[in-house]
């Protein structure tokens, strides 16, 4: 099986990116950390634009990426985050080619 890579953006309401950040500690950072399935993830604040966040994560394969919306506290991390939500968050899927540190 191939990797499996997932770019988000998250853009929140005006001043409240922070707030984002602190429900996703909340529900997701421990999960990341202790999950072999993400082999790299990373949680970034945008450098131009004060309301956006933009995630990549590295899955080992399909199956892997996908089980971070099957854990018990995904609805929760989901209502929580969507109330603080500027827009519906932007999703992009992809298989990787090439990557250093990590085989692709």
């Amino acid at each position: 099986m191939s990797r499996s890579a997932l770019f988000i953006r998250h853009t929140a309401k005006p001043g409240k990116r922070d707030e984002v950040r602190r429900v996703w500690e909340k529900y997701a950072r421990d999960y990341v950390t202790g999950s072999n399935g993400q082999l790299a993830y990373c949680y970034c604040y945008d450098d131009n634009d004060p309301d956006t966040i933009v995630v990549f994560q590295l899955a080992a394969d399909q199956t892997s990426g996908q089980e971070f919306v099957k854990q018990p506290w995904f609805a929760d991390y989901e209502r929580e985050t969507a109330a603080l939500l500027a827009s519906p968050s932007e999703f992009r899927s992809a298989t990787p080619q090439w990557a250093k540190g990590v085989a692709a």
